[in-house]
């Protein structure tokens, strides 16, 4: 008799669901995946607080899961919060939804905030579930909207994690206004992206990883790039492997390009056009420090990420 949960996890763009059954070995098989693009962060960087529209978005999204977990038949849940409300003043009106909200599939339950570290261990966990034990140490990326997770592991567990607070969104309020953006502000978002990324280099590592994992938004669609694919494919962006020169191409392209540029390319989703670009920069960052550090060539980019994480942890 299998269990059936559902994980939320809630970053500072999307808002994602997971429905999975549980087997007799503990193992998970997938029921359903969505992705909604709420950006539930906007403004959060200069203004401290969570916008009440962004909050709105998110229960719109939300109780459409909730829907479709009942439908389903869920039986447990857990939903994470990530950068966006670590770091918003008002996060309790947003926590107040959740709980209205996840109380219809268990009464008493709602969001919770997980710190960076913990992020990091569930991305980690759902990243390299698949991937062969030989090719580990993995170092493992997982670029949000507000914070990045850069996690080192091997199948014995995670040795070293650190959440920087940098994110494709956050990176893009900040420094890419013009459309495209200016060399000036490239060079800008480049350098802010090399000192983040140099405090959690300064804790994970990752000289002794042999691959590179990526995961969440921008590295699937980096990936679906890549792939040129004609619209977004996740079985095909599933553990696709790129060079690092292909990475790097792709990044160069993406950040070149103005706002309607982006939007026509095949794969990209409406709501990652205008912060592709910061996303894409950061990658840049992590390919050329992973080259220089670790003698790392490519990339896998991977689906399964901190949401399979989540329904990993109700087992």
């Amino acid at each position: 008799m299998s269990d059936r949960v559902a994980a939320v996890d809630c970053g500072t763009n999307s808002i994602r669901l997971l429905i999975s059954d549980v087997g007799a070995d503990r193992r998970l098989s997938e029921v359903r995946r969505e992705m909604r693009i709420v950006r539930l962060g906007k403004g959060v960087d200069a203004t401290g607080e969570l916008n009440p529209e962004a909050i709105e978005r998110t229960r719109a999204a939300l109780h459409d899961y909730v829907d479709m977990m009942l439908e389903a038949g869920v039986t447990r849940v857990r939903m994470a919060a990530t950068s966006a409300t670590r770091d918003a003043r008002n996060r309790e009106d947003f926590f107040a939804m959740t709980a209205a909200e996840l109380g219809r599939v268990v009464p008493g339950a709602q969001a919770e905030v997980i710190t960076g570290d913990e992020e990091a261990r569930l991305s980690f966990a759902g990243a390299v579930g698949e991937l062969s034990s030989a090719e580990g140490p993995f170092v493992v990326v997982d670029l949000g909207g507000g914070s990045t997770e850069v996690v080192l592991g091997d199948d014995s567990g995670v040795q070293a994690a650190y959440s920087a607070d940098i994110g494709c969104v956050r990176i893009t309020e900040r420094y890419l206004h013009g459309n495209p953006p200016t060399a000036e502000e490239v060079a800008a978002a480049r350098f802010f992206a090399e000192q983040r990324m140099a405090q959690a280099f300064g804790v994970v590592p990752v000289e002794r990883a042999r691959t590179w994992v990526g995961v969440a938004g921008t590295m699937t669609t980096i990936a679906a790039v890549a792939l040129d694919l004609p619209e977004y494919d996740s079985e095909k962006v599933h553990l696709t492997r790129l060079s690092l020169d292909r990475v790097r191409a792709v990044c160069h392209r993406l950040i070149e390009m103005d706002h309607d540029e982006r939007a026509a390319l095949g794969p990209m989703h409406p709501g990652r056009v205008d912060v592709i670009g910061g996303g894409a920069v950061i990658t840049e960052v992590l390919a050329d420090e992973l080259a220089r550090r670790a003698g790392i060539g490519g990339l896998i980019v991977s689906e399964h990420d901190i949401l399979d994480g989540i329904a990993l942890s109700l087992i």
